[in-house]
């Protein structure tokens, strides 16, 4: 490998791991906020949180990653064409088609990777995500007494304290309503102190209750009202459902965001199939009714004497017989589009089952040709504006990441809904970029004036010189000096 391509190889991997990390940082952020509230309170150990964290990170990689790219291309060619290391190469005889060659091969190979990062890593990261997101959602939340609210995490029972101690064991003022016998409010207990701890084998709450009085309202009963007070009351609380239990990850494994491009082929042949054997089965039925409707009538008419050979069934019949024929014609009617609309809703439901599938086929290679795309949106543009640093780089990046991104979930939902097919809405983002990253690259390597704002200075001051300043002349108005 030349020198050349080293440093540019070099150059370009310092921005690139920088914007590839700050942003899946920013991703993670957004994850974080996104289910904060199922995850307070419940006690979760540092360790799960982690592995949560961990595998939420393998699913972000198809945002940060397209962005990391179009970034620090715009980035690395941005500061070469300030410090006019690219004018320098230029005079040297190095073309930009040749300076952008090592970067061309090594984001290619990165799309190799990130191909096979979604085919076999991210299904499994999936799995992994999923089913530890689920297990937490359902965790119940830790024990945790606040002065002045009402806790409810334990089932069966409202707690309330008035404050706690600096040990976090002593309650001052506890008022308990007891909701295990189904009775509502009727069962109160209240004490002015008491003490919680953990029983030795970690399976029950123990609370020792101190001065208090217990109420029982026993409605129907000789003395309705019952208060007994006491100097010591010990509870005993299952803490069953407190602890963190895992879910079989089995239960996920089916899911088409688990599953490897050729997984998903064969899951779509099996969905397509199940489709068509449900409407083959439908046809079948609805022939049948009909078949046996028409075989019905047609005894009724053969039973009846006609004088004339030539007479249609239905006229053949009395009136007794037509209208037990007009109410089966109803009947079988009615049972005909009750059952159609069953079986359109099924079968858009499969649709959307099977578009679902074939998105998450054609997003194994999004990820990877996106990064391609917006390599070829960023180089260029970066030798075009020749800024570097986190200033204008950023906002160019963020303005082509937006119709990237825009594109492409807008894509995605028309798929999801069933009004495009799935590879037009898939690669509608790839569509779209990809004419306007062969317009920029022509434009760079041809050393194109495009952003330069004299150029188009020049192209205005023949129709300020010939239009707009004889008009403005006319009302007592002149353009402003440059």
């Amino acid at each position: 490998m030349k020198i050349l391509d080293k440093y540019i190889i070099k150059t370009f991997l310092g921005p690139f791991v920088l914007t590839f990390f700050i942003s899946l940082f920013i991703l993670e952020m957004q994850f974080l906020w996104q289910y904060f509230e199922d995850m307070v309170g419940k006690g979760l150990e540092t360790t799960v949180l982690i592995k949560l964290f961990a595998y939420a990170s393998a699913s972000l990689v198809s945002m940060a990653l397209p962005l990391a790219v179009l970034l620090s291309s715009i980035m690395t060619f941005g500061n070469m064409g300030e410090k006019y290391e690219l004018v320098s190469m230029k005079a040297a005889g190095v073309s930009l088609k040749r300076v952008m060659r090592p970067l061309i091969i090594f984001v290619v190979l990165l799309s190799l990777g990130a191909f096979q990062f979604s085919n076999n890593i991210l299904p499994v990261a999936n799995l992994k995500f999923k089913s530890l997101l689920y297990d937490i959602m359902r965790q119940r939340p830790a024990l945790d007494f606040k002065p002045g609210i009402f806790y409810k995490g334990i089932e069966g029972y409202v707690i309330r304290i008035s404050d706690k101690e600096p040990d976090g064991q002593t309650l001052k003022d506890v008022l308990i309503y007891d909701h295990t016998s189904a009775n509502s409010n009727k069962n109160v207990i209240k004490s002015e102190s008491g003490k919680i701890f953990m029983s030795e084998d970690g399976r029950f709450l123990i609370m020792e209750l101190y001065n208090g009085y217990r109420y029982e309202d026993t409605e129907g009963k000789r003395h309705p009202m019952i208060r007994n007070e006491f100097e010591k009351h010990t509870i005993r609380f299952h803490l069953t459902g407190f602890d963190f239990q895992r879910t079989d990850e089995e239960l996920f494994k089916d899911h088409y965001q688990m599953l490897n491009f050729s997984q998903l082929i064969e899951a779509v042949d099996s969905l397509h199939q199940v489709k068509e054997e449900r409407l083959e089965n439908y046809f079948n039925s609805v022939s049948q009714r009909l078949a046996v409707y028409r075989d019905t009538l047609s005894d009724k008419a053969d039973t009846l004497k006609v004088k004339h050979a030539v007479v249609a069934p239905y006229d053949s019949l009395d009136t007794e017989e037509k209208i037990s024929v007009l109410v089966s014609a109803a009947n079988l009617t009615r049972a005909s589009k009750t059952y159609s609309h069953a079986m359109k809703t099924e079968v858009e439901s499969r649709k959307k089952r099977i578009a679902r599938h074939k998105i998450e086929q054609h997003r194994k290679f999004t990820l990877s040709i996106a990064c391609i795309v917006l390599f070829f949106i960023g180089a260029p543009m970066g030798a075009i504006v020749r800024k570097g640093g986190l200033g204008l780089p950023v906002i160019i990046s963020v303005v082509f990441f937006l119709i990237y991104h825009i594109s492409s979930m807008t894509g995605e939902k028309l798929v999801k809904n069933i009004e495009i097919d799935a590879w037009e809405g898939m690669w509608i983002s790839t569509f779209i970029l990809t004419p306007i990253g062969i317009l920029l690259t022509y434009k760079a390597t041809s050393d194109s004036v495009i952003l330069d704002s004299t150029y188009y200075t020049k192209l205005t001051d023949p129709l300020f010189k010939k239009v707009i300043n004889p008009f403005l002349k006319k009302f007592g108005k002149k353009k402003p000096n440059a």
